[in-house]
């Protein structure tokens, strides 16, 4: 069981808010927006949505 990171890069303003708060690393800033870049760290918290006030990132179970 793991977890699903989507970044919609339309929404992402790139203000790195998820990068700072992730405590596993799961994002990067590429080119002004944040990518997922390691995703299969992702630990479920939610912590990114909540920051994320461009509402850009989405985290479902798979």
């Amino acid at each position: 069981m793991g977890w699903d990171v989507t970044v919609d890069l339309d929404k992402c303003t790139g203000d790195a808010e998820c990068v700072d708060v992730c405590p596993v690393e799961v994002y990067e800033i590429q080119n002004g927006k944040a990518h997922a870049v390691n995703a299969e760290e992702c630990l479920g918290c939610e912590s990114c949505v909540e920051v994320c006030e461009a509402g850009a990132i989405t985290i479902t179970e798979n």
